[in-house]
């Protein structure tokens, strides 16, 4: 069984809904039941007894164009556990980039930035050279960075507010820095982080690291660990951006790429092509009545 849920532009989706069943049908994957959801008014059901997640994926596309979507091989469900990546993801900045600025060398890391999440680089090397590039900097220039530059993607205190309001444990795990995750973290309503940590002597970053790295197999054995907390059948949503967001992406029941890069976009069971994150709420069905802005405690 596939079930496939797409933010869908009203505007002719009858006739595209027409011409993506009639693709289905021909490439032997029939569309049981197809409908608007009652409550998300512009999210499209469908739903096929048999399939697979990258055909219809492709069928959707050609019909439906770049859209916000999400397929499972299931009944989809609000998850009970929320594992995401931070940069570019939650954040709308890559943070090491933006520091990087403040020694006067954000292009160069922004370069080895990008070829680490297209996949083309070793995370930990990548990370590595970037930190060391950092050394000398001045710890408070972090300080300024964050207010200066880091600002949450649109929607994402929404949604993680409104996924722990519906009993979802929500952890923020990245390949960044906890001096920005950590306050990140705080603003946003995330219960736990997971990141590296800069070394600092003297008031200023050494280039190293404290402690150990965090990385793709992090991400994927954080997701793991809180998975296996919660026992058996618990739903998981992971969201992410970049090649070292696939393995957590690919474990979860829910892997939804944020505007990702093309590697981690085709291993991503969902996508979200616009801005607004709180798209992905209208995806697990969630009505914009239930929504909050904040999770006390």
């Amino acid at each position: 069984m596939l079930i496939a849920r797409l933010i869908a532009d009203m505007d002719a989706v009858e006739t595209r809904l027409e011409a993506a069943m009639a693709a289905a049908s021909q490439a032997d994957m029939p569309v049981a039941m197809a409908g608007m959801l009652d409550f998300c008014s512009d999210v499209l059901q469908l739903s096929l007894p048999h399939g697979d997640r990258a055909g219809l994926s492709a069928i959707l596309d050609e019909n439906f164009g770049d859209c916000d979507l999400l397929i499972a091989d299931h009944a989809i469900e609000v998850p009970r556990l929320f594992v995401s990546d931070m940069d570019s993801t939650m954040i709308g900045q890559e943070c090491i980039d933006e520091l990087a600025d403040f020694a006067g060398i954000k292009e160069q890391v922004a370069a080895i930035t990008e070829r680490a999440m297209l996949g083309e680089l070793d995370f930990e090397s990548a990370l590595k050279e970037r930190v060391g590039l950092l050394e000398g900097l001045e710890e408070e220039a972090i300080d300024r960075c964050l207010s200066e530059r880091i600002r949450p993607v649109d929607g994402a205190r929404t949604l993680v507010a409104t996924l722990r309001s519906k009993g979802c444990r929500t952890v923020l795990v990245t390949g960044g820095f906890h001096h920005f995750a950590d306050p990140v973290a705080e603003s946003l309503g995330f219960e736990r982080v997971v990141g590296n940590r800069l070394a600092v002597a003297g008031g200023k970053l050494t280039g190293g690291l404290a402690g150990p790295v965090s990385d793709a197999s992090t991400k994927l054995a954080t997701l793991v660990e809180e998975r296996d907390s919660l026992g058996e059948g618990a739903r998981v949503l992971a969201t992410g951006d970049g090649a070292n967001d696939i393995p957590m992406m690919e474990a979860a029941d829910y892997g939804i790429a944020y505007r990702a890069k093309p590697k981690a976009r085709a291993a991503a069971a969902g996508r979200i092509a616009g801005r607004d994150l709180t798209a992905v709420l209208k995806l697990f069905g969630i009505p914009q009545s239930e929504w909050v802005e904040d999770f006390p405690g």
